[in-house]
């Protein structure tokens, strides 16, 4: 049987980090019963420069069980830098991985079909969230606008699918072949192009703690992931900008002509409109261009996405 590594991130989770550890611990001695994974597969926590007790219930729990794992972060990194941190060294490890967050939103008896999934030849299995009944409207609705609008403008992602999948180890292998800074493995994932299925699940209410994706920090990992993948946003102002300037012949001939028959052009409030209007739009381009330019400075630079400073695996390669 194949060794299964789940790798769960943690920031702050100090609060629902002991039932997350029971309930994978009871869905792994499950699958190893059922001979569907090795005894030695594990649980990877990922510690992202947590603020509170999060590190110290990870080396905790890896001493009274072998079966838990972790990795600390030297500070924090952030979601994805995490995750990537988890998979590239559980690669190390397993034949198969998966990641989930640490919050039980996730169904995690979905982990079976997945692993069903891999053993049919699937290298990703995307978890993908079939119903949305129990968030708000508002949630509901901004989750949904957040996958379209990404895929409208360039940013291919799997539709209701967060960062809950499997991966083999090829896939991991080929994952660690993108070298880029600026993360959004949403988007990245499904570049690897190996044969890959979904299976769906309903999304859960936290259990405990708070969510780390407010409304404002939606946003700016929408932008982060669009920016990241696709050079639409820079498309789509280069075709405004050009519809603009016809736009402005039409006006100037329209404005000469109605000179040419003696009429005046008055209109002070639409002069002033149309100022305010352009200005805006060349300060959104050039904030637009900026980020663009900001990400090419970054990767430029060749920084460490991660460092970790302690790995509670290291003993098991002793």
């Amino acid at each position: 049987m194949d060794k299964l590594y789940i790798v769960v991130p943690c920031y702050n989770e100090e609060e629902v980090l002991p039932e997350t550890a029971k309930r994978l611990k009871q869905k792994l001695n499950f699958l190893i019963e059922a001979n569907k994974i090795s005894e030695k597969s594990r649980v990877m926590f990922v510690n992202d420069g947590s603020k509170d007790k999060t590190w110290e219930l990870i080396e905790q729990l890896h001493r009274e069980d072998p079966l838990f794992t972790g990795i600390n972060l030297s500070r924090n990194r952030g979601h994805q830098n995490a995750l990537l941190a988890g998979l590239l060294t559980a690669v190390n490890y397993a034949d198969v991985t998966i990641s989930m967050d640490a919050d039980l939103q996730d169904d995690i008896n979905a982990v079976d079909k997945m692993i069903d999934e891999y053993y049919n030849g699937c290298d990703i299995v995307y978890g993908v969230r079939s119903k949305r009944k129990k968030d708000s409207f508002f949630k509901r609705f901004t989750a949904e606008t957040f996958y379209k609008i990404m895929n409208f403008l360039g940013a291919e992602t799997v539709f209701n699918h967060a960062d809950y999948r499997l991966m083999s180890k090829r896939a991991v292998e080929a994952l660690a072949d993108f070298k880029e800074v600026n993360l959004f493995l949403r988007g990245i994932v499904p570049m690897i192009g190996f044969k890959s299925s979904n299976v769906y699940y309903e999304r859960e209410e936290r259990f405990a703690g708070e969510s780390k994706y407010p409304f404002k920090k939606m946003l700016s990992f929408a932008f982060e992931g669009i920016t990241s993948l696709s050079t639409k946003p820079i498309r789509y102002i280069t075709f405004t900008g050009f519809m603009i300037f016809v736009i402005s012949l039409i006006m100037i001939i329209y404005f000469i002509s109605r000179w040419a028959i003696g009429e005046t052009v008055s209109g002070w409030a639409s002069l002033i409109c149309s100022l305010w209007a352009i200005g805006g739009l060349i300060m959104l381009s050039i904030g637009v261009i900026g980020e663009y330019i900001g990400k090419i400075y970054l990767e430029t630079k060749e920084r460490p996405r991660f460092i970790i400073e302690k790995n509670l695996s290291d003993d098991e390669q002793e």
